[in-house]
């Protein structure tokens, strides 16, 4: 079901991590700061006001993000309202706050780092993704299409009533500190920030994270997966209710700054081995479709350490040519030496106190190696997340994936 003019879908209930099965435990962070510091605004890229004919999917995507609506659009007058104008200026401070300390240097150690990665294939595959496709692109803005997977609910495009709902604003800002502070979201949380709202999924959250990162969104479109990994078009009902051996879905289409058309497709999906029994698989029937992929694994709690979620790891192992991972992804013993050549980024600690048991000895003794030193890793990123306690792992298959 395609998003019309005229038909933008019902509120939303968003529960946003980047870690999504078996999701009952969450990282701890610091407590959130009373007053954040001061913003170095002479480098905040310049956000430019959309073109007029873009798409009402777009305006909604940019209302939500504290950004220019089209000069047509009926959200207009909502911009005018001093609710929304502060919450514009309190987002372009965070994010401008975000890109000089995150996107930047993310970029240009990636411009390195990734080039061989991303010219290896146009297609990036996030499990335990949730709605995080702020990171994904960020690490990869040339694909053309990413796949992410995540227990949230789909969710659908807000409609008026709830754009103009005042809890709004105080609940989007909420959602998104932690992301934004420490790169992962966080579960419990988030699901008390946005139950005052009427939010219903991952959908809103990827829509804001597509214009702040320069693209426009033109098309939304629902899905589903049968059994067989046959994806189809679902309508709201589906997306609200599926059954038990439906997996439902969306596709976002996107087109970015320089013109370039990409596809992001999100999933709700367990990808325990027990539920994939359920629907016989469904979920890796159709990533196996889609060829040699990178896979980005960021933030997983642990899950595939585990026994019970070797499915998907397995499938992973089997169909990229690139994972990047940092420790939380695929423990090292799952990797044959024979078919992976690895670089190691940063620094390994051991896993912070919820997570201490998967702790790896095999990687203390690689990242102290004072002759085959780790490269440097100038950004913090997953659970560990200060700069000089995170880590990254760049596995590179020997041989590569036929097509």
């Amino acid at each position: 079901m395609r998003i019309s003019l005229s038909r933008l879908l019902a509120p939303f209930l968003f529960v946003a991590l980047t870690a999504c099965s078996e999701q009952k435990t969450t990282a701890t962070e610091p407590a959130k700061p009373a007053s954040a510091a001061p913003v170095d605004t002479t480098t905040a890229p310049t956000v430019a006001a959309p073109a007029p004919d873009t798409t009402a999917v777009q305006d909604v995507a940019a209302y939500l993000a504290g950004q220019p609506v089209s000069q047509r659009s009926d959200l207009r007058p909502l911009t005018a309202l001093p609710a929304w104008q502060a919450f514009a200026a309190d987002a372009d401070k965070s994010w401008t706050n975000y890109h000089n300390t995150r996107t930047n240097r993310i970029q240009q150690w990636a411009a390195t780092e990734l080039d061989s990665v991303r010219r290896s294939s146009s297609t990036v595959f996030y499990p335990f993704s949730g709605p995080d496709l702020l990171n994904a692109y960020t690490m990869f803005p040339t694909a053309q299409t990413y796949v992410l997977v995540g227990l949230e609910p789909v969710g659908t495009v807000p409609r008026r009533s709830t754009l103009e709902n005042p809890k709004l604003f105080s609940a989007i800002k909420a959602s998104l500190w932690s992301v934004l502070n420490f790169s992962f979201f966080r579960t419990n949380d988030m699901a008390v920030d946005l139950k005052s709202v009427e939010l219903d999924g991952a959908l809103p959250l990827m829509m804001l994270f597509a214009t702040r990162t320069g693209n426009q969104v033109t098309d939304i479109r629902y899905l589903q997966l049968n059994t067989q990994g046959q994806m189809s078009e679902a309508d709201t009902m589906t997306i609200h209710r599926p059954g038990p051996k439906i997996i439902p879905g969306v596709e976002m289409k996107l087109r970015d700054a320089k013109g370039q058309e990409k596809t992001v497709y999100y999933f709700s999906a367990d990808l325990s081995d027990w539920k994939l029994g359920t629907t016989k698989d469904a979920i890796l029937q159709y990533v196996r479709t889609l060829g040699p992929v990178v896979t980005y694994i960021k933030s997983a709690t642990y899950l595939m350490h585990k026994p019970y979620f070797s499915k998907v790891r397995n499938l992973i192992l089997d169909r990229s040519n690139f994972i990047l991972q940092d420790d939380s992804g695929i423990a090292m013993k799952y990797f044959p030496a024979s078919d992976w050549q690895f670089t190691y980024y940063g620094t390994y600690k051991r896993p912070i106190n919820l997570f201490a048991k998967h702790y790896q000895p095999t990687l203390t003794q690689v990242y102290t190696d004072s002759v085959h030193r780790p490269r440097p890793l100038p950004f913090g990123t997953g659970y560990n997340w200060r700069q000089n306690d995170s880590n990254l792992l760049l596995a590179r298959r020997t041989k590569t994936v036929a097509e």
